[in-house]
């Protein structure tokens, strides 16, 4: 098979969706890979090294789309690529489509075979090629909102872990997974007074018995979060339904009972947002200031860290890009569950029923 290897376009997205050492796996198993010319600066790693692990190097986006069978990136593609997609070719990365109803249907007419990270699970309910990058977004949240509560970013003026004699901030953490466990382990880390809000009671249970003595468990109820909601410096919004849109569990109205210049940092704006006032930001351009509150809502937050996040991300996917690759498509998500529940979009049907469902389109099963 030929795979292709693409640079990613996406403002500030320095990730890479595969590593030396996976060109020269496939190249072993026989297939051929083309890896986009500089595609791996952002992650510090050069083309040479693909080359000399078997890659070949081609010079543009469009050379790569044309030959390649399956194509891999990391984030979903721009509409500057719509075009350069033919009917029949996989894709493998990141769509997240539920948060965009013109990214969906512009892919549908392109025909292609979208295999989504994020929807691939195994049987017993883990999502390995999210979990790593969640892990990253929940240690980047404290990170960010760390500093945008800094005065000169329009926050309150609060360092997060407070000193001897003053008191740190109070976090919420909205959102008890993999995001959430993160970004409570962060924040507690770094002395703040933490609570973290989950519908789960054995999710709770889990986490009090694993984090510090500064995390406070609470379960997530409209009432819970109008009371702490105004209590909180910086909240952190970590809610998921896989292939779905985010639930809105934080409204507007309780926005605006926020203290001035609290924090609030949406993780799950990928998804669509689980703030209501959450809007999609940029690193160039990450905030946006609505009834007083700063709102951070990057949706790639983990392109920031490219090497570390390519690295986490590859790690993960290699073996699910071995599998597509030796097997194609259909006969892997007929023997793989994981992939099968990868598959969101097939020669212009959804296949994915929560995607269906988000924009009122009929689901055919793989």
């Amino acid at each position: 098979m030929v795979i292709g290897v693409l640079k990613e376009v996406k403002a500030d997205e320095y990730r890479v969706a595969l590593i030396p050492v996976g060109a020269e796996e496939l190249r072993r198993r026989g297939h051929r890979v083309l890896v986009q010319q500089g595609a791996g600066e952002g992650s510090g790693i050069d083309d040479a090294l693909y080359a000399e692990h078997g890659a070949e190097i081609v010079g543009s986006a469009e050379a790569v789309y044309a030959q390649a069978e399956l194509v891999i990136k990391v984030k979903e593609p721009l509409p500057q690529e719509y075009r350069l997609l033919r009917r029949g070719q996989a894709v493998f990365g990141y769509f997240h489509f539920a948060a965009s109803r013109e990214l969906t249907e512009a892919l549908l007419g392109t025909g292609i075979v979208a295999i989504a990270y994020e929807t691939i699970h195994t049987p017993d309910g883990r999502h390995p090629l999210l979990t790593p990058m969640s892990e990253i977004a929940g240690k980047m949240s404290i990170q960010e909102g760390a500093k945008h509560l800094e005065r000169p970013m329009m926050g309150r003026g609060i360092l997060l872990g407070g000193v001897p004699g003053v008191e740190p901030a109070t976090v919420l953490v909205i959102g008890g997974g993999t995001v959430g466990t993160n970004a409570a382990k962060t924040a507690a880390g770094l002395g703040a007074r933490v609570m973290v809000t989950d519908i789960s009671l054995d999710r709770l249970r889990y986490l009090d018995d694993i984090l510090p003595a500064n995390v406070t468990t609470l379960y997530s109820d409209a009432h819970t979060l109008r009371e702490k909601i105004r209590e909180a410096d910086l909240v952190v919004g970590a809610v998921l339904v896989e292939g779905a849109k985010a639930p809105v569990v934080v409204t507007e109205a309780m926005v605006r009972t926020m203290k001035p210049g609290a924090v609030i940092v949406d993780v799950s704006v990928d998804q669509g947002g689980c703030v209501e006032t959450t809007e999609p930001t940029t690193h160039q351009n990450p905030i946006r200031i609505k009834h007083g509150v700063v709102h951070y809502g990057v949706t790639n937050m983990p392109g920031a860290v490219g090497r570390t996040s390519t690295y986490a991300l590859t790690h993960a996917t290699l073996p699910y890009l071995l599998e597509l690759a030796d097997k194609g498509y259909e006969r892997a998500a007929t023997e793989s569950p994981a992939i099968r529940a990868g598959l969101n979009l097939v020669l212009g049907q959804v296949t994915n029923q929560a995607v269906a469902e988000t924009f009122g389109l009929s689901c055919r099963q793989p």
